[in-house]
């Protein structure tokens, strides 16, 4: 999420999968789309049968790989070194889209000269500072800003400047200008220094640049597709920054079949950040206040917050309007619309640490639905020791996943009448058995439909949530508690007007199930002061335009205003086809429906598409709009000729030639000069966990900004290390999903991959005496698992520092809960946390490798196999194609 967001305004995958079709040349890094995403893979082929190249760069050949025309192999954990390659072969080979960079990024803009970069500081930034075991970096300090100071002397705060007070230089000559930085930032990223780090050949990578460079242009635009192979890494946020630079450089953002498509791993995994799953954010990406002095007030969260320049500076009004939504009439302007009962941020909440806390017996109750922490965690072990650490745990689920049955199932720990934790398991509603919307990988909001009631006392998640909150609040009523009130005023009323009923008519059994609809409406937002006569209650908003900072509008989550804007019109269940090839009336992608962000970007600088090939919106002088196939990303009446009086705020601050509105200067930023906790630019850094030193930078090894988690269930494996000298990655398999909380518990989806294995080269089975198909162990600093060997060619020996360095690769969806049982990679895993996301680091870690099993007694199943409903075979399907198989004689 930041390291899109600190590129180009949002952080959110910038295009639509469709959209891959439209593409010249893919770029799959980070991704395994044809296995992890199949359905939407299509795309990519469709691009591939009219002429597109498609390449792939990954440790392991998948199928993904095998459907494309260039493949390379890289060390798992090296890619910013790779990128970076890319960056400088395309800036020493002058191959950069310079009608595109000039004016659509700060490439011209002079940084300060107190900056420096790690090439003067032998792999660190200016203002890094030792702050215990993990550092810091003050970007005021450091001198990251523009150059200039403010009318007061202090260093310029970018986001509080009009764009036309920063020093520039356009013919990018000016030694501090970002372009020239970033070209000696990236000079030392030669082919035969990253064939060194990424054990590829210079040529294979000098091949990959050619492509994007080749396919990148007026008449030509290339895509970028990462998913968790890039997110799950200490330094995955400036591996996504590394191709939004890449991007901007080739000019590819905001046009058809360009930008960077970011592969979500759920069905609303987009939703869900979004709508604030995450500890450190509200609704819409605003932050959530924190107990530190800055946000005592309204008046001083948004003055801390808001940018006076590009759309964020209507931060004011998406913060009051969310206040009136949860407080209703309670959030009033003289008491600060509420501002007080939001919580405060005193410390880190993210998982992963909470869960060290957790382990060390500082948590005691845990709600847990959605996800399976003691099975799927990172260190899982860890994860389990601490569930086992709480009084309660209430687990909501399908099934007795190994969350749920961690206390008497788990073959590594203590026995059942040792632990204290008393669990409470609540069926949950499966999907056909609930309504609601889901926010995909291109922010699709997409409704889906209640089917049939859920069985027995299983229950949707929103009605236990809906009916936990009912019980408190009526819990609670009459209590004068200053503390308590935040509770009482929550507007808190989905009920359903009229009794729900089934598709089939008959009405629903299910007593007190929440009106989503209502919700989704509150989330839309209403004009308080405005009644609508056709139902009245307060009308509908359009859209976040029609936000206001005065109380008068309420809004839960501003980006998703314009999905209900008016009675009865959910855009979300809109299902029709059209003649445009966007389908602008399928589902509602956020925002305002627009299916390509920072499509301005389309256009030339005068408002003419850059070709009529790969033409989007462009400005249409007769009309004095912008027109084209989707809802303009931009100003629909600003000219491209406009420019900015002297003084100017808010989105009359950008002109009419800058495309990147959510970005305080209307640009991409090449250089991010306040946005991220690690550096204004991407650096190579090892693993924690690497066989190897850093060759880029010899004397920082790591990102000197990790934060560990030290103790005795979370050791690691500093680099370099004798001991586990093999580099191990995680990967998914389509027949699985993620540790196995569904599929592990389908007995059709068993049979399809039945049993754990792991993948390794001839050479690393040649040296340890693992045979294909035998059993073989996998040794990290924190667990053992076995598992079967699958010996391939897929996994190759790579020549790094002039060493043969072996890798393997683990799936991640077995452990000790359900029909289908085996050794669990995440055990194997860590608990590190990188400075902007707190993300851990499965993809990269070192091991070793034997052969044999583990000794003792291996854990059953713990759930029987379902019965064949029926032995009749499937009519008109072939005998291979039955259920039960029979692959090797079906004709």
């Amino acid at each position: 999420m930041p390291g899109l967001g600190a590129s180009f305004g949002r952080g959110a995958a910038t295009g639509y999968q469709q959209d891959l079709a439209n593409s010249d040349c893919i770029l799959f890094m980070g991704s395994n789309m044809a296995e992890a995403h199949p359905v939407g893979f299509r795309w990519p082929m469709k691009a591939k049968a009219k002429g597109a190249t498609l390449m792939h760069v990954d440790p392991r050949f998948t199928r993904t790989s095998a459907l494309c025309d260039v493949f390379v192999g890289i060390r798992a954990g090296s890619d910013v070194a790779f990128l970076g390659g890319l960056i400088n072969y395309v800036l020493s080979n002058d191959r950069w889209f310079k009608d595109y960079v000039l004016p659509y990024t700060n490439a011209s803009y002079i940084i300060d000269e107190g900056f420096r970069d790690t090439e003067d500081l032998n792999g660190l930034f200016s203002g890094f500072h030792e702050n215990g075991e993990v550092g810091r970096y003050d970007a005021k300090d450091g001198h990251w800003g523009y150059s200039g100071k403010d009318e007061g002397g202090r260093m310029k705060d970018e986001s509080k400047q009009a764009p036309s007070s920063f020093q520039s230089d356009p013919t990018l000559q000016h030694p501090r200008c970002v372009f020239q930085i970033l070209k000696r930032h990236f000079a030392r990223y030669a082919p035969d220094i990253v064939s060194q780090v990424c054990g590829c050949t210079p040529e294979e990578m000098i091949r990959v640049a050619e492509n994007l460079c080749a396919n990148s242009g007026r008449e030509r635009t290339s895509c970028i597709v990462y998913a968790l192979g890039w997110t799950q890494h200490t330094t995955g946020v400036q591996m996504i920054r590394t191709a939004g630079i890449l991007q901007l450089l080739l000019g590819n953002m905001g046009r058809p079949g360009g930008g960077i498509m970011a592969m979500r791993g759920h069905s609303t995994i987009q939703g869900s950040t979004d709508l604030a799953s995450l500890y450190d954010v509200l609704p819409g990406y605003l932050p959530q206040p924190r107990a530190d002095g800055r946000h005592e007030t309204l008046d001083a969260y948004v003055e801390q917050e808001s940018p006076t320049t590009g759309y964020w500076s209507n931060f004011r009004k998406f913060i009051v309007s969310q206040l009136k939504a949860w407080y209703g009439d309670a959030a009033q302007p003289e008491n600060d619309y509420r501002f007080s009962w939001l919580p405060r941020l005193d410390a880190d909440y993210s998982q992963l640490a909470y869960f060290d806390r957790m382990a060390k017996g500082e948590v005691k109750g845990y709600f847990l639905f959605g996800q399976n922490p003691g099975g799927g965690g990172p260190n899982a072990g860890l994860h389990r020791a601490g569930l086992r650490n709480l009084d309660w745990l209430v687990v909501l689920d399908w099934f007795e996943i190994e969350s749920a049955v961690f206390w008497k199932s788990d073959p590594t720990g203590p026995p059942a009448a040792d632990i204290k934790t008393e669990v409470f398991f609540i069926p949950a509603a499966a999907a056909p058995e609930k309504e609601g919307s889901l926010t995909n990988t291109q922010r699709m909001l997409q409704w889906h439909d209640k089917a049939i009631d859920p069985t027995g006392d299983s229950r949707s998640d929103a009605w236990f949530l809906y009916n936990l909150g009912r019980r408190l609040k009526e819990m609670y009523t009459g209590s004068t508690d200053p503390k308590d009130q935040p509770l009482l005023h929550l507007t808190w009323d989905y009920d359903f007007d009229e009794h729900p009923r089934l598709p089939d008519g008959s009405l629903s059994r299910i007593e007190d199930e929440p009106d989503l609809e209502k919700i989704l409406m509150e989330i839309n937002g209403c004009k308080l002061d405005d009644i609508d006569p056709r139902t009245g209650r307060p009308r509908l908003l359009r859209g976040f335009s029609e936000l206001k900072d005065d109380g008068t509008t309420a809004c839960g989550c501003w980006i998703y205003s314009g999905v209900f804007p008016e009675p009865g019109r959910n855009r979300s269940r809109e299902r029709k086809r059209t003649d445009n090839p966007l389908q602008p009336d399928w589902g509602y992608a956020w925002p305002l429906n627009r299916r390509v962000l920072y499509n301005r970007a389309s256009a030339a600088p005068d408002g003419k598409p850059w070709s009529e090939r790969k033409k989007l919106t462009w400005w249409d002088q007769d009309t004095r709009r912008w027109v084209g196939d989707d809802v303009p990303d931009f100003e629909a009446d600003k000219p491209p000729d406009y420019r900015p009086p002297a003084g100017a705020k808010g989105m009359a601050a950008i002109a009419g030639n800058q495309p990147f509105i959510m970005k305080p200067d209307g640009v991409g930023w090449l250089y991010a000069p306040n946005t991220l906790k690690d550096g204004p630019l991407p650096a190579h850094y090892e693993p924690i966990e690497s066989p190897v030193g850093n060759l880029l930078y010899p004397k920082q090894s790591c990102s000197p900004l990790i934060r560990l988690f030290d103790g005795p269930l979370n050791q690691l494996a500093h680099t370099p290390t004798a001991e586990y000298p093999v580099v191990a990655t995680t990967f998914r398999l389509t027949e699985h999903y993620l540790s196995g909380p569904m599929s592990r518990f389908n007995s059709w989806l068993n049979e399809l991959q039945p049993e754990m294995f792991v993948e390794l080269s001839h050479e690393l089975a040649a040296e340890r005496g693992i045979i294909h198909g035998d059993w073989l162990t996998v040794r990290s600093a924190r667990a053992r698992i076995e598992a079967r060997a699958m010996v391939t060619r897929r996994i190759r020996p790579l020549l790094i520092e002039g060493r043969i360095i072996h890798q393997i690769g683990i799936p991640f969806h077995w452990a000790f809960a359900g029909e289908a049982v085996g050794g669990n990679a995440n055990d194997l895993t860590s608990i590190l946390a990188d400075p902007n996301v707190s993300m851990h680091e499965c993809k990269a870690f070192t091991c070793q490798v034997s052969a044999g099993r583990l000794e003792g007694q291996t854990p059953g199943p713990t759930k029987s196999f379902a019965p064949w409903p029926t032995r009749v075979p499937v009519p008109d399907t072939p005998a291979a194609a039955q259920p039960e198989g029979k692959f090797g004689h079906g004709k």
